[in-house]
C-alpha cells in the first residue's frame, strides 16, 4: 500500500502475537454485560464484532473485573469462575472470524474511584483514602491476606481468559484505579511490605504480573495500561513514572499502553474536545527512552496524528477509541483510500461515556446511532424505493437524508441558507470544535455519493408542489433564539450568541453573556483563547453554570473559564439591559454590570410554524425531527433523523 497512511498497515508482533496493522481499539466500558449472570450480551458481542470486521488490528475489551468483589457492582464478565467461558469464547471467535486480535483488559478494581450508583459497599483501596465521589466516605484498606487471595484470583482470571480464546491480557493499572493506588505515593500510605519504599509500592503490581505469568506461560502476551502523568498536585509525574517503566520493562510486560490523567483530571481519562487532538502523545517521547517493548498510545487521535506519532518512532501502535465507536469501518475505509468516507467522532462524550455516567445504560454514539444497537438497527434497503423530501440541512435533516438514500430512496433536501450544516456549523468557530465542521463535510460527501439532490437558498412552504408528490416528508428546520421579554432586550448593544459565531464579536472591552449554558461557556472560551484583552462575565439564574454540559466536559470548561478569568455570577437573574450595561437581581439586591457588548445566550425555543403547517396538511407522511419540536443537542437530532429514515417501510 503506497499512500500517506501506509505506516498504519505495517504488521507488528507482541510476544509472538502477529497483529495485522498498527491500529488498536482502546479498552472502553460498554455497559453491555448482564448484571446477574455476568455474561456478554448479543449487543456487546455484535459491537465488538463490527469493529473487528471494520479492519482494526488489535481490539481491547472494556475493563473486565477479576471477581465480583473488585467489580464493586459494575457490569463485567465473571472471570472468577468458568460460567462466563462460553460467552467469552463466542466473543473471541466472532472477533477472530474477521482477522483481528483481541486482548482481555482485566482489572482488580476501581478502588476509591468506585461509582456510588453501582456499589453500596465501602470501596476498597490501598490505604484509608477518601472515596473519589464521596470524600466523606473513607475507603477500606486491603489486608495482606486479601491481597494474597487476590493474586490467586488473578491466576483464575488469567486461566479463564486463555480458555475463552483471548490473544492476550492487558493489566488495567490506569486512571488511579486500585493498582495505580498501590503504585502512587499520593494514595499509598501503607507501612507493610506493600507500602513505604518505591520497591514496596511496586510489589502489588509485580506479584500480579508473576501470578498471571505463572498461568499463561512465557509466550502469551501481557500488556500494561498506565497513566504516566496524573496531572494534579501530588499525583505521579512523568519523571516518577519512568522509574516504574524501568522496572516493568524487565519483569515480563510485553507492551505498554500509555497516556496521562486520572480521576482528578478526568477530562484526560475521557478526553474532551477542549483537550485537543493527540492530547496525550506527549508522554511517548520520554517513555521511548526507557522501554524496549512496544508502546501503544491513545488520546483524541486522528488518522493524521497517528501517522505522525508512528513516524516519530515514539510509539508502535495508536489507539482509536471513540473514533471506532463513531465509525467501526474507519480502518477499512482508510486502507481502501477512502479517507473522505470516514465518519468523524466529534469528541462530545455525550452518547458514549455520557450514557454510562448519566443513565447507567449501554454506550452509543452521537454521530452513529447504530452503535450499541447494531443487531437491531442495521440499515437495510426498503422493499420499494420511496420519494423522500427533507426540509432543513442541519444534522438531523442531513442524517435523515443520508440514511434514507442509503436505504435506496430518492431524496431531495431543501435548505434555505446557501450551505448545509445549520446552527451546528454556524457555532463551530472555536478551535476546540475542529471536528464539528468535519462532520458536515462528511455529510456533504456522503449525500453527493448517494445521489441526494440538495437544493440550497430555497424556502419550502406547506403548499409547495414538491411536498404533494413525496411519500415521506421530514421537517428539520431547527430552533430559534429564546429572547425573554425583559426591558432593553432590543438595545443595539445586544447580540444573539449565534450571531457572534456568524459575524464575530462586536468591539468592546466589557462583555456580559446572559445565560450560562454550553453556548455561553463555549463563547467565553473561544474569545478567551483569542487573548484580545476583553473582560467576560457570565450571568446565570441557576445555582451553577453549565447545567446542560456533560459532567466530564464541564471539568475542561471550568478549568478554561478560570484560566481566562471569566467571572461567573450564578443565582443571578437578568432583569434589564440599559445603555450602561446589564441590570441583574440576586440575593444581594439589584445592580448594573457595566457592559460594552451584551450577548444573549438565554437558550433556544422550538420553531413549529412551518412544521405544523406541513404536518396538518400531510399528517400521514410528515415526521418532525430535532430542535424545531424540542431544542436539544445535535445527537438528539441525528438520532431522530436516523429513526425517521429507518421507519420508512
Amino acid at each position: 500500500m503506497d499512500n500517506e497512511y501506509s505506516i498504519l498497515w505495517q504488521p507488528i508482533d507482541i510476544n509472538g502475537c502477529r497483529i495485522r496493522n498498527r491500529i488498536s481499539m482502546s479498552g472502553m466500558g460498554t455497559f453491555t454485560p448482564t448484571m446477574g449472570d455476568q455474561i456478554e450480551t448479543e449487543s456487546g458481542l455484535r459491537y465488538y464484532e463490527e469493529r473487528a470486521k471494520g479492519g482494526i488490528g488489535l481490539m481491547h475489551t472494556g475493563a473486565y473485573f477479576i471477581d465480583s468483589i473488585t467489580a464493586q457492582g459494575g457490569r463485567t464478565l465473571d472471570f472468577s469462575t468458568d460460567k462466563s467461558i462460553p460467552s467469552g469464547t463466542v466473543l473471541t471467535e466472532r472477533v477472530h472470524r474477521w482477522g483481528a486480535k483481541i486482548f482481555a483488559q482485566l482489572s482488580c478494581g476501581t478502588g476509591r474511584n468506585g461509582m456510588p450508583q453501582i456499589g453500596e459497599r465501602v470501596p476498597i483501596s490501598s490505604s484509608a483514602n477518601p472515596s473519589f465521589y464521596n470524600p466523606d466516605m473513607i475507603c477500606r484498606p486491603l489486608t495482606t491476606e486479601e491481597i494474597e487471595q487476590m493474586m490467586e484470583t488473578w491466576k483464575i482470571a488469567a486461566r479463564n481468559a486463555m480458555l475463552m480464546g483471548f490473544d492476550g491480557i492487558q493489566i488495567h493499572a490506569h486512571a488511579g484505579y486500585l493498582m495505580d493506588q498501590f503504585m502512587s505515593e499520593v494514595w499509598n500510605h501503607r507501612t507493610d511490605k506493600y507500602g513505604g519504599s518505591f520497591e514496596n509500592r511496586c510489589r502489588f503490581t509485580m506479584e500480579t504480573v508473576d501470578a498471571i505469568r505463572s498461568v499463561v506461560g512465557p509466550k502469551f502476551p501481557i500488556t500494561y495500561r498506565i497513566s504516566l502523568d496524573h496531572g494534579f498536585p501530588g499525583g505521579r509525574t512523568i519523571e516518577e513514572s519512568m522509574k516504574i517503566l524501568d522496572v516493568l520493562d524487565k519483569c515480563g510486560i510485553d507492551a505498554f499502553d500509555i497516556d496521562s490523567g486520572c480521576y482528578e483530571t478526568m477530562d484526560y481519562i475521557f478526553p474532551t474536545r477542549y483537550t485537543g487532538e493527540a492530547c496525550m502523545a506527549y508522554v511517548c517521547e520520554e517513555a521511548r527512552k526507557h522501554l524496549t517493548h512496544p508502546i501503544i498510545n491513545t488520546g483524541n487521535h486522528s488518522m493524521e496524528s497517528a501517522v505522525a506519532l508512528l513516524k516519530s518512532g515514539n510509539a508502535d501502535m495508536v489507539q482509536f477509541g471513540r473514533q471506532s465507536i463513531a465509525d467501526p469501518q474507519f480502518a477499512n475505509k482508510l486502507r481502501e483510500g477512502r479517507r473522505e468516507d470516514v465518519r468523524p467522532c466529534i469528541v462530545c462524550n455525550e452518547e458514549c461515556i455520557g450514557r454510562i455516567f448519566g443513565r447507567l445504560t449501554q454506550l452509543s454514539c452521537t454521530v452513529n446511532p447504530s452503535t450499541g444497537f447494531e443487531t437491531y438497527m442495521e440499515v437495510k434497503p426498503v422493499p420499494a424505493p420511496k420519494n423522500v423530501v427533507v426540509i432543513g440541512g442541519g444534522p438531523g435533516g442531513l442524517e435523515a437524508a443520508r440514511c434514507a438514500a442509503e436505504r435506496g430512496c430518492s431524496v431531495t433536501l431543501y435548505e434555505k441558507a446557501d450551505h448545509i450544516g445549520g446552527t451546528f456549523l454556524t457555532i463551530s468557530t472555536g478551535s476546540f470544535k475542529w471536528r464539528m465542521p468535519q462532520l458536515i463535510e462528511w455529510y456533504d460527501v456522503q449525500l453527493k455519493k448517494l445521489g441526494v439532490k440538495v437544493v440550497l437558498n430555497t424556502e419550502i412552504s406547506a403548499d409547495d408542489p414538491a411536498l404533494a408528490g413525496a411519500d415521506a416528508i421530514f421537517v428539520a428546520t431547527g430552533s430559534k433564539a429564546l429572547l425573554p421579554p425583559i426591558p432593553g432586550i432590543d438595545n443595539p448593544k445586544v447580540i444573539d450568541v449565534e450571531e457572534v459565531h456568524r459575524c464575530g464579536m462586536p468591539a468592546g472591552e466589557k462583555v456580559v453573556i446572559c445565560g450560562g449554558g454550553l453556548s455561553a461557556c463555549d463563547t467565553a472560551i473561544e474569545y478567551g483563547e483569542k487573548n484580545e484583552g476583553r473582560k467576560f462575565t457570565i450571568v446565570e439564574m441557576q445555582e451553577a453554570i453549565g447545567n446542560d454540559v456533560m459532567v466530564v466536559n464541564k471539568i475542561s470548561i471550568d478549568r478554561l473559564l478560570a484560566q481566562y478569568g471569566v467571572e461567573q455570577l450564578t443565582s443571578t437573574k437578568v432583569v434589564g439591559i440599559t445603555d450602561e450595561g446589564v441590570e441583574v437581581e440576586s440575593a444581594e439586591g439589584r445592580r448594573v454590570i457595566p457592559a460594552d457588548v451584551v450577548v444573549a445566550a438565554f437558550g433556544r425555543s422550538r420553531n413549529l410554524e412551518l412544521a405544523d403547517a406541513i404536518q396538518y396538511k400531510y399528517p400521514t407522511k410528515t415526521t418532525i425531527i430535532g430542535d424545531c419540536m424540542k431544542p436539544a443537542k445535535a445527537g438528539n437530532a441525528i438520532r431522530e433523523g436516523f429513526y425517521a429514515a429507518m421507519s420508512i417501510q
